[in-house]
């Protein structure tokens, strides 16, 4: 049976206070947001064929996510470190420079972007933007997966292929999130789900710097979700959807950094398996056919859901029940998986 991380209520304290800061900051940001979109003609215009919504919504919400996050975790790792709190005594100087590397890097990303969602970037230089920052991240500030916990099988250590696995980790993982992104409040609602699951399980391996950037983005689409829930007052954008995958991305790595207490990456993979599945099928559907990788379609599975006669509701409501399920999962396998798995 695994270990479980000594209890200090001060944690717990963190992360709901993380949480509850960066959803009140959100709630009252994205009106902001919103009105700045309209002042700047920032929409997405319905096209009757893949967007589902019929009239024109501003899509810049993801600055009220960025900036909520980033002023929540601001504001709650520098009241930890004013008083000493039992965090500071488990930061490490690699651990600091994570939390640097994440605030650099989720800039970036969010950067990269929100100038999509302003000036309309190729979809091939927007990856390819998408690849400087995810280097960055893996070479600059070390989110490298060097060690994976594989279920059943044990530790592996990746050597020289942990920079090129990690550039693939993180590239994946943010088009998987931006690919999601077709229905009201599925990103938001799904990514708050997939975070307080890996919360959850951080909390339980004493992973207590991860346990609160998930609780921070918890709170930031929590936040957001009344606003983007269907009918949507504004979207979250390429801005959002890049952001939180590179937040989600930097989350699984840093899981895996202190080998005693790993977190596999098999726990991110189970609770965001939904999006994962959703974008390899996607890929090699249109590897297949011969189209372009990213080229916009309506063959994503929350489209297909639609196809079959649900509402964006029913659909939504769906996919939250199923990634509610993958993160109950996540955590009973942690738990009773064993340190030899996870």
């Amino acid at each position: 049976m695994i270990q479980f991380a000594h209890f200090d209520f001060n944690i717990y304290v963190m992360c709901g206070a993380t949480f509850a800061v960066a959803l009140i900051v959100c709630l009252l940001f994205t009106p902001l947001v919103r009105r700045m979109a309209f002042k700047v003609g920032a929409f997405d215009q319905p096209d009757g064929d893949r967007r589902v919504h019929v009239e024109p919504t501003p899509r810049l919400g993801g600055i009220a996510i960025y900036l909520s996050f980033m002023l929540s975790l601001f504001v709650i790792l520098n009241i930890a470190l004013n008083n000493n709190l039992v965090i500071v005594r488990f930061l490490s100087d690699r651990d600091l420079a994570h939390i640097i590397g994440l605030l650099f890097g989720g800039t970036l990303m969010m950067g990269v972007g929100l100038w999509d969602d302003i000036m309309h970037m190729s979809p091939q230089r927007k990856f390819a933007a998408q690849f400087v920052v995810a280097l960055i991240a893996t070479v600059l500030y070390g989110f490298t997966i060097y060690h994976l916990k594989i279920p059943f099988i044990g530790p592996v250590d990746l050597a020289w292929f942990g920079i090129p696995f990690s550039l693939f980790w993180y590239l994946g993982m943010v088009n998987a999130i931006n690919f999601l992104d077709g229905l009201d409040g599925l990103v938001a609602g799904y990514a708050a789900i997939a975070c307080v699951s890996l919360a959850i399980v951080s909390i339980m391996h004493g992973q207590y710097l991860v346990a609160i950037i998930a609780s921070t983005l918890a709170g930031s689409a929590l936040g957001f979700l009344p606003y983007n829930y269907n009918p949507a007052r504004i979207f979250m954008g390429d801005s959002g959807a890049l952001f939180i995958g590179f937040v989600l991305a930097s989350i699984g790595v840093m899981g895996t950094e202190k080998e005693a207490v790993a977190i596999s990456l098999a726990v991110p993979l189970l609770v965001l398996a939904l999006p994962i599945l959703d974008t390899a099928s996607v890929i090699v559907r249109r590897i297949r056919n011969r189209t372009p990788v990213f080229a916009a379609d309506r063959e994503h599975m929350h489209h297909r859901l639609l196809d079959l006669g649900l509402s964006q509701r029913q659909a939504v409501m769906l996919f939250y029940a199923v990634g509610g399920l993958l993160g109950a999962a996540a955590i009973a396998l942690s738990r009773f998986g064993g340190s030899r798995t996870f």
